[in-house]
């Protein structure tokens, strides 16, 4: 991709080269030759070499139609989106904006959560609910509270993120608990099924042991989140949608009480960051497969949401730009501090070849100027193409939280 200072500089060169070309050329020579006439272009009906008239009929427009086509612009758009996703919608939609959580009033009658998406219908009708925009508004909230924070800087941690945090950290000692077992398959250990189907057993205990005693009753509600948010254990696969399901469990904390806003910048800097690091050990130690990969068009075979929140971090930074992910020193010594480029350092180790071969996507979004650009296409593009897509959104749950309005 072209810096822009030579993307003007090859515009005004062809303005002038197309400037030239339309002077009047000089007269020809007074002998007689045989003489084969060019055209200006397709619209005139004089010889571009010898300016005389020529009644020979113009070759026809190299394009289908009246009108020429659409202007195509010398750089492609930042979040380049395969043919058939609708690039412009995505593009003239405007950024999501942060909300308050609004808070439930007790006594509640929470309900076990059941999947209510079938259809893009059941889409259309998710997305123009409160429930969606409360959603929506929580996940920019979270990534509004880590604006110019490294992951070191010290941050609020209350009791509950820290009983959180050792809950993930539980998760992480049962993969040394629980080896891989030797298979011919390359994906999907099956000793993945034996670590989930222990989080099944313990999660009740596991959330009782952090919600207060007049909550204690939601643990109905907020298990099936926390469950499906390690991947799936009869496919043995792990996606965005078990990604969304975590930050669905985070917001049913939120609207509970037990998470409060001052605890966003230590849910994204502590509680996310843990997650991240469960997740990434459980891909490689069991060798859980993408689910429902986009391929090389995808951000991330497993993730989305760090590159929204990894790229809030970065806004503003004085010398960190978007095509600073392709400097090895910068990846290797700030990779633990920016969640962004430890999305990029982490690719690099699973994924040989060129970088712009494997991840087109990341490569073409290196192009934009700043990172308040990068979050906020981000942002647009995960609403698009994570909430809005029936594929991942048909496993997703609603109760009493999150409610199927």
């Amino acid at each position: 991709m072209k810096p822009e200072t030579e993307i003007s500089q090859a515009m005004e060169d062809t303005t002038k080269q197309e400037e030239e070309s339309q002077k009047t050329p000089p007269p020809p020579p007074t002998t007689t030759t045989t003489h084969k006439h060019h055209f200006n272009s397709s619209s005139t009906t004089t010889c571009c070499s010898c300016g005389e008239p020529t009644t020979i009929s113009p070759p026809p427009p190299s394009w289908s139609g009246v009108s020429p086509p659409n202007y195509r612009p010398i750089r492609a758009p930042a979040i380049n989106l395969p043919p058939n996703n609708s690039q412009q919608a995505i593009i003239l939609a405007p950024v999501p904006q942060s909300q308050k959580v609004p808070i439930i009033s007790l006594p509640h009658q929470f309900q076990i959560p059941s999947k209510k998406i079938h259809s893009p219908e059941d889409i259309r009708h998710f997305h123009d609910s409160d429930s969606f925009k409360n959603f929506l508004g929580f996940v920019v909230a979270l990534s509004e509270s880590v604006r110019g924070y490294k992951i070191s800087n010290q941050c609020y941690e209350s009791e509950t993120l820290v009983l959180i945090n050792s809950i993930l950290e539980t998760l992480i000692n049962w993969i040394d608990e629980i080896p891989p077992v030797q298979q011919s398959s390359r994906y999907g250990n099956y000793s993945y099924r034996v670590w989930h189907e222990r989080l099944v057993e313990k999660s009740e205990s596991l959330m009782i042991g952090f919600l207060p005693e007049e909550l204690r009753s939601g643990v109905i509600e907020i298990v099936p989140y926390f469950t499906d948010s390690f991947g799936n254990s009869s496919r043995i696969d792990y996606g965005t949608g078990h990604e969304t399901n975590f930050v669905a469990w985070l917001y049913c904390l939120a609207r509970m009480g037990v998470i409060k806003e001052e605890d966003y910048h230590g849910v994204v800097c502590r509680v996310f960051v843990k997650y991240l690091a469960l997740m990434r050990k459980l891909q490689t130690v069991y060798c859980l497969e993408p689910a429902g990969s986009h391929g090389v068009w995808g951000l991330d075979d497993y993730h989305f949401l760090p590159f929204i929140f990894g790229s809030s971090q970065l806004i503003d930074h004085k010398y960190m730009k978007p095509k600073s992910i392709h400097n090895d020193d910068i990846l290797e010594n700030f990779s633990e501090e920016y969640m962004y480029l430890s999305c990029i350092a982490f690719v690099n180790k699973v994924k040989k070849g060129l970088f712009a071969e494997h991840s087109p996507l990341l490569d073409d979004i290196s192009g934009v100027p700043n990172w308040k650009k990068v979050n906020g296409g981000l942002l647009k593009m995960y609403r698009a193409e994570v909430l809005e897509k029936v594929p991942i959104m048909q496993h997703f749950l609603f109760g009493s939280l999150i409610k199927w309005e």
